[in-house]
């Protein structure tokens, strides 16, 4: 199956932020480009504006003077829809409302021919229930481009319950021949992206609302530490809460309200005041002088305490390993005893340092809790938690080590697995359920994670450098202690663990 040929027209309907950026992509492929919108003149002004933004490219050596001009011949406002008839693809980009989007399939079955591909942009809404308004749902398929759709490559080919493989091949070809980089999914709550990136917003939130840590501290440990390039607070504040909040909920109603996917009761009363983030000056953080990083908004950042004489590494620290040798090169001498199953640092007051594990420091006897890193040597910050039973002493030691290391340390609430570690745990897990599920394999989740929303790691990624049964054992143990289903680890996440345990003769 091949992709469009250039010589097959592209229709756009809806000419908003979304619309004109994909009629931009088609156009500077080689397409003819129609431009249709309800509203009168919309059209024209979107041609206007995609042609202006060609200019820029120009001007930025992105684009030849001969292609822009090439383009914006090729580039036509549409009076009414009987003028998408001859187009081999019609894209729809109008307002996320079913109803509406279901009426304008239905007029354009009336009008283009049968082999024409018509596709949705919907990043909310069912691909299936959006095809079965029509006569051939399985000529219905999902293309959801990413904002800006000229710059962002990823493209998720939806296939809706209806869909025909040729459909779905088509689309995927044409977003590649198109430069894009395709992953196919199924047609599913939030498809890729917005289903497996819920946690990296709704942990943030929950750790904010247990009075962990504040937003900025929470966004400088997710970035700094975990590698990721914006924290949960600013991006929500770039892409609008309203915005975040109501794909939030929509996939949380489309799951039948599963807890895994609950909205967070302080975004809902952000958006309620009308701090929708930077589009209102305020939103987490205030813009009012700068749409950049809000200034004032400083993460905590603890004093400098004395490092300690020496540690007692108790087995390798598993994911942490790498820890020992930063500690040794830093001249601090690491005594090691041979424990099986040890993952701790002891500290010469006794007191104990500990990779987050999804259990609190308050169940323990001095024990302070580290987070998880991305990569321990290049982080800049690490997050520690600590009861308010734990030895100023103890507290102080931990505190001196990593800061002898050369990273900021940001002291946080007694926070069961902390910040990065519970993120991470609940995005692998969803990761390994959406699979078990049919929604898409793991190297395209990977590829969509990495490509949609820029994390540092694929969920499988992350899986692989933290070990099988990593993931499971925290959020097994966060489920302990929140039994509200949140952090129940999903069957797909038992399944992996045990295998893993299984086949080394476990029988634990």
């Amino acid at each position: 199956m091949t992709a469009l040929d250039l010589s097959s027209p592209v229709a756009v309907v809806g000419t908003g932020t979304m619309g004109q950026g994909i009629a931009q992509v088609a156009l500077v492929a080689g397409h003819s480009v129609r431009l249709y919108d309800a509203v009168p003149g919309r059209a024209r002004e979107a041609a206007d504006a995609i042609g202006a933004r060609l200019d820029r490219l120009v001007t930025k050596d992105r684009l030849s003077g001969a292609d822009r001009d090439a383009a914006r011949g090729r580039l036509l406002p549409a009076d009414s829809l009987d003028d998408l008839a001859d187009c081999g693809l019609v894209v729809e980009a109008v307002p996320e409302r079913l109803d509406a989007k279901q009426e304008l399939m239905r007029a354009l079955e009336d009008i283009v021919d049968d082999d024409c591909l018509l596709a949705t942009n919907t990043s909310s809404l069912s691909v299936t229930a959006i095809g079965g308004a029509l006569r051939n749902p399985g000529r219905l398929v999902g293309l959801h481009f990413f904002n800006p759709a000229p710059v962002l490559p990823l493209v998720e080919v939806v296939s809706g319950f209806a869909t025909d493989v040729t459909s779905a091949t088509r689309a995927y070809e044409l977003a590649r021949a198109w430069g894009k980089t395709p992953v196919a999914c199924a047609d599913t709550p939030g498809f890729i992206v917005n289903r497996i990136a819920r946690p990296y917003y709704a942990e943030a939130f929950a750790v904010y609302e247990a009075q962990g840590a504040d937003p900025a501290t929470i966004d400088a440990v997710l970035r700094e530490c975990g590698g990721f390039k914006m924290g949960a607070f600013e991006l929500t504040d770039l892409i609008g809460q309203d915005v975040n909040e109501s794909v939030t909920h929509s996939v949380w109603q489309a799951f039948f309200q599963d807890p895994r996917f609950t909205p967070s009761l302080a975004q809902r009363r952000l958006v309620e005041s009308g701090r929708l983030g930077r589009k209102t000056g305020q939103g987490w953080f205030d813009y009012a002088d700068s749409t950049d990083y809000a200034a004032g908004a400083e993460p905590h950042t603890a004093e400098r305490a004395q490092q300690p004489a020496y540690v007692v590494a108790e087995g390798n620290l598993g994911p942490a390993s790498e820890l020992l040798a930063l500690v040794r090169e830093a001249g601090i001498p690491v005594r090691e005893e041979d424990e099986d199953h040890g993952t701790r640092l002891v500290l010469p007051s006794g007191g104990q340092l500990a990779l987050a594990d999804g259990q609190t420091s308050v169940e323990f006897r001095d024990v302070v809790y580290f987070d998880l890193a991305l990569d321990y040597r290049r982080a800049t910050r690490i997050a520690l938690s600590a009861s308010q039973d734990t030895a100023p002493q103890t507290l102080a030691e931990a505190t001196g080590l990593f800061q002898a290391l050369g990273k900021d340390v940001s002291l946080i609430g007694d926070v069961p697995g902390m910040i990065v570690a519970r993120t991470v745990a609940r995005i692998v897990d969803l990761a390994h359920d959406a699979v078990a599920k049919g929604v898409a394999t793991e190297e395209d989740i990977d590829t969509a994670m990495r490509l949609g929303v820029n994390y540092p790691l694929g969920p499988f990624e992350w899986s692989r450098k933290l070990g099988r049964n990593w993931a499971y054992a925290l959020l097994d143990d966060l489920h302990l202690r929140d039994p509200s289903g949140r952090y129940a680890p999903s069957l797909a996440l038992y399944r992996h663990a045990y295998a893993t345990d299984k086949r080394e003769g476990s029988t634990s």
